[in-house]
């Protein structure tokens, strides 16, 4: 059986394939790579509590943004 290209695969299809194959550690690396290449994550400090998240309004954005229905799903 020949692997997949992981190169080829979008971040969705990469992190899909590396819950289905956790074994498969030459496909984590490609997918921590993937995620440094696009590094569309934010960054933030740790919270010391929940009122904290009230300072970072693009990281609340984000989360709501990414819960809410998407079409065709």
């Amino acid at each position: 059986m020949s692997k997949p290209n992981f190169h080829a695969m979008s971040q969705k299809e990469l992190h899909d394939y590396v819950l289905a194959h956790r074994e498969d550690q030459e496909a984590f690396y490609a997918y921590v790579d993937k995620l440094h290449l696009e590094g569309n994550w934010i960054e933030m400090p740790p919270l010391q509590s929940e009122q904290d998240l009230e300072n970072y309004p693009k990281f609340i954005e984000r989360i709501r943004s990414s819960s809410e229905p998407r079409d065709g799903a």
